[in-house]
C-alpha cells in the first residue's frame, strides 16, 4: 500500500501580538511569530514558559485577550474560519481510550461522525498505521503498547483527517530517549510525506533542534529568539543560552556544593 497526498496541502499560521491573562497573570505576552506552510516549526522553552496556552489559543479553547491568529490568512478569532481547515492535534498524553482497540481509537473521528462505511474506515485506519509503521496492530489494546507506540498512534489519528495543520503538545515526553528519536522521525517523515503544516512544543532540546525547520524560544510569555536552529544556537541573549546550555544531569544531595 503506497498512499499517495498533495505535498502542498500545509497551510500558514500567523500569530500576531497574542496575549492572554490567567488567574490574574499574563501568560502570553504579545507573541508574533508566523509558521509557513509545509514547514516544521518548534516552540521550545521550560514548563511554564505558555507554550500549551498558545496551543488552546490555535486550537480554538482560548480566546486572546488581544491579538489575533490567522490560519491560511484568515483570522480565527474573528471570522470562525477555524472550520474550515482541517486541523489536528497530538495530544501529551497521547489520549488514546484504554476501552478501544487501536484501530477502533485510529478510527473513532470517522466512526463517531458515521463520515465514511465501516469497510473504508478499516481500509484508511490500515493505511494510517502502515503510515507510522505500525501496520498490523489494529486489534491490539493499549495497554499492550509501549509508550513510544501510542504516540504513533495517535499521529495516525490524527492523520485520518488528511490534516493541513498538526499541533503536538510535548510529543516526547514520558519517552525513554530510542522512543523519543521514533517518534521525532515520525514527526519528519508526516511533513514529507502529506506536506502538512507542524506546529510543535516542546521543552525537550534534542527533539526542537532535531526535527525543526525553524524554531523560536519561549521564556514567561514572551519569544527570545527564532531563526533556525543554527540561527538560534548563535543568539547571544543570556536566557537562551541558559537553556540551551543548561545541564540537567541529576546530581545526589551530598554531592551537590
Amino acid at each position: 500500500m503506497n498512499p499517495t497526498y498533495d505535498n502542498h496541502q500545509g497551510v500558514p499560521v500567523q500569530v500576531r501580538g497574542l496575549r492572554k491573562s490567567l488567574g490574574g497573570q499574563e501568560v502570553l505576552r504579545g507573541l508574533d511569530f508566523e509558521v509557513r506552510s509545509g514547514e516544521i516549526f518548534v516552540l521550545m522553552g521550560p514548563s511554564g514558559s505558555g507554550k500549551t496556552v498558545l496551543l488552546k489559543h490555535v486550537i480554538g479553547l482560548e480566546t486572546p485577550d488581544a491579538g489575533e491568529i490567522l490560519i491560511g490568512g484568515e483570522n480565527i478569532t474573528t471570522s470562525g474560519v477555524l472550520g474550515k481547515h482541517r486541523l489536528a492535534m497530538v495530544f501529551q498524553s497521547g489520549a488514546l481510550l484504554s476501552s478501544l482497540t487501536v484501530g477502533e481509537n485510529v478510527g473513532l473521528y470517522l466512526t463517531e461522525h458515521r463520515l465514511k462505511p465501516r469497510a473504508e474506515i478499516a481500509r484508511i485506519v490500515s493505511e494510517k498505521l502502515e503510515l507510522v509503521g505500525l501496520e498490523g496492530t489494529e486489534d491490539k489494546l493499549p495497554s499492550e503498547l509501549s509508550g513510544g507506540m501510542k504516540k504513533r498512534v495517535a499521529i495516525a489519528r490524527a492523520l485520518v483527517t488528511e490534516p493541513q495543520l498538526i499541533l503536538y503538545d510535548e510529543p516526547t515526553s514520558e519517552l525513554d530517549p530510542l522512543s523519543a528519536i521514533v517518534v521525532g522521525g515520525e514527526i519528519v517523515k508526516m511533513r514529507d510525506r502529506i506536506g502538512a503544516t507542524s506546529l510543535v512544543v516542546t521543552h525537550d532540546r534534542d527533539l526542537a533542534f532535531g526535527v525543526a525547520d525553524r524554531l523560536a524560544v519561549i521564556h514567561e510569555g514572551r519569544i527570545l529568539a527564532i531563526g533556525t536552529p543554527d540561527e538560534v544556537r548563535r543568539v547571544p541573549d543570556k536566557l537562551v543560552q541558559q537553556f540551551l546550555n543548561a545541564d540537567f544531569k541529576f546530581k545526589h544531595p551530598s554531592k551537590i556544593p
